[in-house]
């Protein structure tokens, strides 16, 4: 009998989104197939601490419990409540934003030499990165909203005037390293302008401001590595009484949005979408898989907004259910993953990292 893998499944983090990933990890952890799977829940809290074997119902201890071998020729965790040391042969994250999704983790992982499941350090670096995401899909001729991006230092520089005749009005400013619609705000005249650069340097260095785009929000899911796919497309219909597709709207208000799969959109639209969507994941250097985000305007053009390199499993997440669709099972999405994470990391591991030269002689 084939010995089981041992999966370590991070959640939680150092991020704004620390509770969406605590319920992200509670599903992924529900349907892990644990007859393939040895799974350790590791739980990072606010602080950044490290909590080896509690899950995202239980509250953090106050201190970790977590001490991490370095030497790639024998990673191990060392729980120092048990003194058991934990040697992973493959991890998870299921973590959202800051620490987790921005390529901190992904990097530490890599030094490692630990397969993680999802995009590698630069991939997660630059879809975390809202305006290098911008800036990357126009250089690979993918059709996105009109923008503006400002730096802190040039907070002062900024005006509602020269926003509102680029842009129009309204128009939406962003956090450019967040997700889940945190520190997002609706400008819609000149003191709504001015609450959203507070608001938004509050959260980060880099502000995004984007057009309103008038139209339908979808979402695709991606998957695989040489042999990308996507989903066909899933609407997110957000209850009139939300003026955009807030946080509330999201996770608080369970009337706050709804998801139809697939979206009632014709073939055609459905394999542009799936195009476009394929193509921003190899140009944003992605890996095993990511969830875009798109408009589809009153006037039927299609814009890719952005791709989140690790999409929520919530029970309202749009990715797990889009998969389901097209006849994935959650156990099975789970499944194919890990097997492509394992993959990609034998691959690298095959690559040559000494170079004999004169110098070494």
């Amino acid at each position: 009998m084939k010995d089981k893998l041992n999966v370590g499944v991070l959640f939680g983090g150092r991020s704004v989104e620390h509770e969406i990933s605590l319920k992200s990890a509670t599903n992924v952890l529900k349907n892990i197939d644990r007859s393939v799977y040895n799974v350790f829940p590791i739980g990072i809290d606010k602080k950044g601490a490290w909590h080896l074997g509690m899950t995202p119902d239980q509250p953090f201890a106050p201190t970790g419990n977590v001490q991490l071998n370095v030497d790639p020729s024998d990673p191990f965790l060392l729980n120092t409540d048990t003194q058991e040391a934990v040697r992973l042969q493959v991890v998870f994250p299921v973590l959202h934003g800051t620490d987790g999704e921005d390529g901190s983790v992904q990097g530490l992982l890599k030094i490692l030499r630990l397969p993680c499941v999802g995009v590698d350090v630069l991939g997660a670096s630059v879809t975390m990165n809202k305006v290098i995401t911008k800036h990357l899909l126009e250089a690979n001729h993918i059709p996105v909203a009109k923008y503006l991006a400002f730096r802190k230092d040039q907070k002062e520089e900024i005006t509602f005037q020269a926003v509102k005749e680029h842009l129009g009005l309204p128009c939406i400013a962003k956090p450019a390293n967040l997700g889940s619609s945190v520190g997002v705000t609706k400008i819609t005249d000149e003191s709504s302008f001015k609450t959203a650069i507070a608001e938004g340097f509050k959260y980060d260095n880099l502000l995004l401001i984007e057009e309103f785009v008038v139209g339908r929000e979808l979402e695709c899911g991606i998957i695989g590595n040489e042999d990308t796919r996507a989903s066909y497309a899933g609407e997110v219909i957000i209850n009139p009484k939300h003026a955009f597709y807030t946080f509330e709207a999201k996770y608080v208000d369970p009337e706050g949005a709804k998801i139809q799969v697939p979206a009632d959109l014709p073939e055609s639209t459905h394999q542009e979408m799936m195009a476009h969507c394929v193509a921003a994941f190899k140009a944003l250097q992605c890996n095993d898989f990511a969830r875009a985000d798109l408009f589809y305007t009153n006037d039927g053009r299609v814009l890719v907004n952005e791709i989140n390199a690790i999409p929520g499993f919530t029970d309202v997440s749009m990715f797990p259910s889009l998969w389901a669709h097209s006849g994935i099972s959650y156990p099975a999405l789970i499944n194919q993953l890990i097997a492509m994470a394992m993959k990609r990391s034998q691959q690298a591991h095959q690559q040559e990292t000494h170079f004999e030269s004169a110098f070494t002689k």
